[in-house]
């Protein structure tokens, strides 16, 4: 399957404005991301699809691929679809402009997951919860997935819930999962999902993926072994921009 990795990126963001053009390491954020996914084996290329003409001018800056798209898109797989609309591909990658330390490795395993599966239209990924305070965190999205890997749903509230004792982060296989906002679509049901009315849980919660859920569609996970952080606040950026110099420094 050929596949093509697309970054959405926006300027505004409720936790850390600007967050694309952060340049403490001596390169913008995105362009970290950006570089991250040029190491995909299975991609045939990496866009960036953004509104912002400050975003594109960084993208331009370090010799990205840049898409404008429109502006008033629902969520960042709407803005997707609608690169996705112009390329020739079987497959396309959403990753997040916020995932400096992205593993090409989990990139590359997605279509291998819709290759595996005839019937998913959908491949993600997760990773096991191993602290309660995680579990808790509203800003860790947990999922729920059936013996065959298909997510039953996703929420940022502590799922699933233990009515008696306490979890068990130890056990294996995992009982509690973190999801992984990194999406393969095939690029038909892509385009037909950005079609899609917004649902009720989608809004409620704040996840795009519970979309896909409510209209029937299944969502196939692999959990993997581990997960760099991406940057959702300042504190995120600051230890990444840590951990940048020490890898250097090396």
């Amino acid at each position: 399957m050929d596949s093509a990795i697309v970054i959405p990126a926006r300027y505004a963001s409720s936790r850390l404005p600007a967050k694309p053009l952060l340049k403490s390491t001596g390169k913008y954020l995105i362009q970290h991301v950006y570089e991250r996914c040029c190491r995909s084996k299975r991609a045939r290329f990496v866009i960036v699809a953004t509104d912002d003409t400050r975003i594109a001018a960084a993208v331009e800056s370090f010799g990205g691929n840049i898409v404008m798209t429109r502006s008033d898109h629902r969520s960042g797989s709407d803005r997707v679809a609608e690169v996705a609309a112009d390329l020739e591909v079987d497959v396309i990658i959403n990753v997040q402009g916020d995932e400096p330390e992205v593993d090409p490795a989990g990139l590359d395993q997605l279509p291998e997951m819709l290759e595996q599966n005839d019937d998913a239209e959908i491949a993600t990924l997760a990773v096991p919860i191993t602290s309660s305070v995680q579990w808790r965190d509203p800003n860790c999205v947990k999922v729920v997935c059936d013996r065959r890997g298909r997510a039953l749903y996703f929420s940022r509230s502590p799922i699933p819930y233990v009515r008696e004792g306490e979890p068990d982060f130890a056990a294996r296989p995992a009982r509690f999962l973190q999801h992984l906002g990194i999406y393969a679509y095939r690029r038909d049901f892509l385009l037909r999902l950005a079609r899609l009315a917004q649902e009720p849980i989608e809004e409620m919660e704040k996840l795009e993926q519970l979309r896909v859920l409510a209209h029937g569609q299944g969502i196939w996970v692999e959990v993997i072994a581990q997960a760099q952080t991406g940057v959702d606040t300042l504190d995120q950026y600051e230890a990444f921009v840590q951990r940048f110099r020490l890898a250097r420094a090396a």
